[in-house]
C-alpha cells in the first residue's frame, strides 16, 4: 500500500475497484472535477481513496495517471479479491477526513446527487446519509436486479424495521461517528450495506440515519446478479436478522 502526502482535506471519497470498465481513470478525473465544482469552498478539496480489490486490470500506468491528475489521492491494494465491503473498510480505515462518501468506480450517480448527500452531512441533518433510488432507477437495470432489490427492500422493512428501506444504493456518506460504526462491519460482499444501516440504526449507536433521494446518470449499465452470490448472502441476511433479537 502507498500513500501520497497531501494537505488536509474536509472530505474523503472512497472508491472500491474490481475489474473496472474501459476509460475508468479518465472518468474518475472528470467526474470528480464536476463534483468538486458543485461544492462550496469549505468542502474542498476532495481526497480520493482508491482501493484495488485484487484486480489485475489495474495497472501501474493507471495509478500513475491518477497520481498525476489528482493532488489528493491515496491508493490501496492487495492481491486477492475480498469483496466490496472488505475493500471499503480497507479504504475507510485509512480516512482521516471528518466526512466520508463512497460510491462505485464508474460514478453511476449524478454529481448533483453526490453533492446533496454531502450537504445533508455538512449541515448536520444526519450522521449517516443514505442514497435512495426511486422507480425511475428500476427502468434502467436488469429484471433480476429489480426483483432482488425490491424483495430485499420489503424484507428490510418487514423484518428489520430499519428507517431506510433502500439499503443497497451505491452512494452513502457519514461523519466520524458513522465511520466508526461502518468499520465494525463484518460482511465482505453484497449485504455489507444492509449490515451498516442495521448497525447504525441500533439504539446504542445513537446515530441519525437519513435517506437522501439520488438519481442515476443516463446510460449506466449494470451487470446481472450472480445467483451464487445471492445464495452465499442468504446466510449473511440470517445473521443480521438474528442480531436484531440479541
Amino acid at each position: 500500500m502507498s500513500r501520497t502526502p497531501a494537505p488536509a482535506s474536509p472530505l474523503a471519497l472512497v472508491l472500491p475497484c474490481y475489474n473496472p470498465p474501459a476509460g475508468w481513470t479518465a472518468n474518475i478525473v472528470s467526474s470528480l472535477a464536476r463534483f468538486e465544482a458543485l461544492l462550496p469552498t469549505e468542502a474542498r478539496p476532495v481526497h480520493l481513496y482508491l482501493v484495488n480489490d485484487g484486480s489485475a486490470a489495474v495497472t501501474d500506468d493507471d495509478v500513475h495517471f491518477l497520481r498525476a491528475s489528482l493532488p489528493h489521492f491515496t491508493y490501496l491494494t492487495y492481491s486477492l479479491n475480498k469483496g466490496k465491503g472488505y475493500a471499503l473498510r480497507t479504504g475507510i480505515s485509512q480516512v482521516t477526513e471528518p466526512m466520508c462518501l463512497f460510491t462505485d468506480i464508474d460514478f453511476p450517480y449524478e454529481e448533483t446527487s453526490m453533492a446533496t448527500v454531502l450537504e445533508a452531512l455538512r449541515t448536520g441533518q444526519c450522521d449517516v446519509a443514505v442514497g435512495t433510488r426511486d422507480e425511475a432507477y428500476y427502468a434502467k437495470v436488469p429484471a433480476g436486479r429489480v426483483f432482488i432489490s425490491k424483495m430485499l427492500r420489503r424484507s428490510t422493512g418487514l423484518l428489520l424495521g430499519l428507517p431506510v428501506s433502500d439499503t443497497q444504493c451505491g452512494l452513502k456518506g457519514f461523519n466520524e461517528q458513522g465511520r466508526h460504526v461502518f468499520l465494525r462491519g463484518k460482511i465482505d460482499r453484497y449485504l455489507f450495506d444492509l449490515e451498516f444501516i442495521f448497525l447504525a440504526s441500533r439504539p446504542g449507536a445513537r446515530l441519525r440515519v437519513r435517506p437522501v433521494p439520488v438519481r442515476l446518470k443516463p446510460g449506466v449499465i449494470f451487470s446481472r446478479m450472480n445467483p451464487k452470490i445471492l445464495l452465499n448472502e442468504s446466510g449473511s441476511f440470517l445473521k443480521i436478522l438474528l442480531a436484531r433479537f440479541i
